[in-house]
């Protein structure tokens, strides 16, 4: 089958002919893709997770939208905007379209780029509509972005979507609260770096001194709303340790298997360095994440940012709630259970949609209170 089906709804602008080739039967068992724009050469390739539709401007899309709610009874399971720098005057007519029309809030909305990231991600800022921005090397990992994000926008758009106790406290947003944890963040992350810059100076050379390679380690990472972001530490590993992933998997200290979320921590491990041992140890690898902090990628408390292989194994209903809360340096987990062996998957996750849950100005001023205590692990984890 191929990917990108066009015309399939007769929408004039949309390439092809021949509404004979969709039909209701069909979206039954495939969940449809609405692609605003030209796509990629490289994407016109069998998929059999979804069937694409493509639209090439904004009217284009609503026509399309219009006639799979009222004449096929379904909605896109998401939508992806190709962005050009032509094609941002169009997005205020994405926010006002979205605006006027709430049942589409549960829909994700991604826009395309063939590169700048970086650049696009003050648009995720301004639109909050948009959910989050993908390139060509993502695209394979496109079913389990859509997954994640759908079910935190249909819990944020349906609050009843998740059958809570009475005791439980969901995760609101305050402006005092937001406004005070923002606050914070720039503040102590901007005096910390400051006060630590000779330290960072210190590392830095040191790292250089015991091996080749690159003085800072940085890598995708998965926040709130699965919002993907470049995160930073100083580097503690040999520097091609990514790729020597498989071969240390068999040591990982938590039980997992195929079918459930996987989250990888070796104890001892052969990747390490002796330099990169004794900043794990003391948490002062984790000193660059500040930069993150200060950028609005991260706050200091939060539940873990994830990588992108274990972040797509948390798809469920049960596991998608720890994306309620920002991505932090320190958190419930670091406070309750950093460094200790025995530690479960599910414990971990537990841990992270309890602060989901509960998180607040105060709780966390007093998870930064007992973060101290927490800094030096008992572990070599």
């Amino acid at each position: 089958m191929n990917t990108f089906t066009p015309n399939l709804l007769q929408v004039e602008s949309i390439r092809g002919v021949g509404k004979e080739a969709f039909h209701a039967d069909d979206t039954d068992t495939e969940s449809i893709i609405l692609f605003v724009g030209h796509p990629h050469k490289d994407m016109l390739t069998d998929n059999d997770q979804f069937r694409c539709i493509m639209a090439s401007n904004v009217e284009d899309a609503r026509k399309v939208m219009y006639q799979l709610q009222f004449v096929f009874k379904k909605m896109p399971a998401a939508i992806i905007y190709r962005f050009e720098s032509a094609y941002e005057a169009a997005l205020p007519e994405w926010e006002s379209f979205f605006a006027t029309h709430q049942f589409l809030n549960s829909i994700p909305f991604f826009i395309y780029a063939d590169k700048g990231f970086e650049e696009l991600k003050s648009l995720v800022g301004k639109y909050r509509f948009i959910d989050d921005v993908i390139t060509l090397n993502a695209w394979h990992m496109l079913s389990s972005k859509v997954a994640i994000v759908s079910k935190f926008k249909r819990m944020r758009a349906f609050p009843a979507y998740k059958k809570i106790s009475i005791n439980k406290k969901l995760y609101t947003r305050r402006f005092y609260s937001n406004f005070m944890k923002r606050s914070l963040d720039v503040m102590l992350a901007s005096t910390g770096l400051l006060v630590l810059s000779p330290v960072m100076l210190l590392i830095a050379i040191l790292i250089r001194a015991e091996s080749k390679g690159p003085i800072f380690y940085a890598a995708k990472r998965a926040g709130r709303n699965y919002r993907v972001f470049k995160f930073y530490k100083f580097r503690t590993m040999i520097p091609d340790a990514d790729r020597q992933l498989d071969k240390i998997k068999h040591l990982n200290q938590y039980d997992g298997n195929n079918a459930g979320p996987m989250f990888i921590k070796v104890s001892n491990d052969p990747r390490v360095t002796k330099l990169g041992g004794f900043l794990r140890n003391s948490s002062l690898d984790e000193v660059p994440q500040l930069l993150n902090v200060l950028k609005g990628d991260m706050s200091l408390v939060g539940n873990r940012p994830l990588p992108l292989y274990e972040a797509t194994t948390l798809t469920t209903d049960d596991w998608v709630e720890r994306f309620l809360a920002p991505a932090g340096i320190t958190g419930l987990w670091q406070v309750s259970k950093r460094g200790k062996k025995e530690m479960s998957v599910k414990e971990r996750i537990d841990l992270d949609i309890n602060y989901a849950h509960k998180r607040s100005f105060r709780y966390d001023m007093w998870l930064i209170v007992n973060t101290p205590l927490a800094l030096v692990q008992k572990d070599n984890v």
